[in-house]
Order: structure tokens, then sequence, then C-alpha cells
């Protein structure tokens, strides 16, 4: 027997996002394809380029990632050698590039502004203004209501 509650709200606003993030990373993991990786490859590598060398709890913070799953994320772009992890301060860890990381990075963001400038075109400027704004909006109430882990 089926059962349907129709005092549920008809939008999930996790389902909702979760379904705009999953057409947003294939397109560009698409553009990233060529460069042998993914958009989460990427957002690491310039986050590292950034701050270097960088606490990987820091990173963490900074990708809203938890700790283990940025651990995961890392392991094939340290094996691939564009990434170092060093000992930092106590029991930290710390990231920094390597020269093939930098040429990685450097060689897929010409590919990666080409796909940003693709998604803004077509969300059209004042789309993609509210769009951010809306976004970062939305991000900092979800902090305030405990969605920070």
């Amino acid at each position: 027997m089926h059962m349907h509650d129709d005092s549920l709200p008809s939008v999930c606003a996790c389902t909702m996002l979760r379904k705009a993030a999953r057409i947003t990373g294939r397109l560009y993991d698409s553009a990233l394809a060529g460069h042998g990786m993914t958009t989460a490859q990427f957002a690491i590598l310039r986050h590292v380029a950034r701050g270097e060398p960088l606490a990987l709890s820091r990173l963490a913070e900074q990708l809203e990632m938890d700790r283990s799953s940025l651990y995961r994320a890392l392991a094939p772009i340290e094996k691939r050698g564009w990434v170092g992890v060093t000992a930092g301060a106590g029991r930290s860890k710390r990231a920094s590039l390597s020269a093939a990381g930098r040429e990685a990075l450097r060689a897929a963001e010409p590919d990666w502004a080409a796909m940003q400038r693709r998604v803004e075109a077509e969300a059209g400027p004042a789309l993609w203004r509210e769009l951010k704004a809306g976004i970062e909006g939305f991000t900092q109430s979800l902090e305030r209501a405990g969605g920070r882990a």
C-alpha cells in the first residue's frame, strides 16, 4: 500500500540542489576530462594553489568536506604527483602543489574558464547575478541553521 503525505512540501531543497549540482558537475567534468581531472580535483588544486602550504583541515573547511572525504579525493591527485602532503605542526598535515600540479592546473584553467563563460552566458547576466547571490545567501542561512559539520 502506498501512502502519500500531502503535508510535505512538494519541492525538496536538497533534491533540487543535488540535481543542479550533478548537471553542473557533468558539464565541468566534460570540460576538464581532456586534462585527466575532475571538477572536484580541479577545485582542490585551485584551493591548494591559493593557500599553500595549506593545512588539510583548512582545505576541508574551505571545500565543505569532511576530512575523510578530502583524503579520499586527495589520494588520486597525490598519486599523479600533483600535490604533496607533508607533516605540519603537531598532528596536522599540509598540502602543496608540485611543479606537475601547477602545470596541470595552468593547462586546465582555460577549459574551466570557457565552461564558466558558457554557463554564465546560458543563464544570462541577470539570472547569473541572482543565482550567485541566492546561493551565497542560502548557504549562509544553512550554516546559521547548523549546517556546518
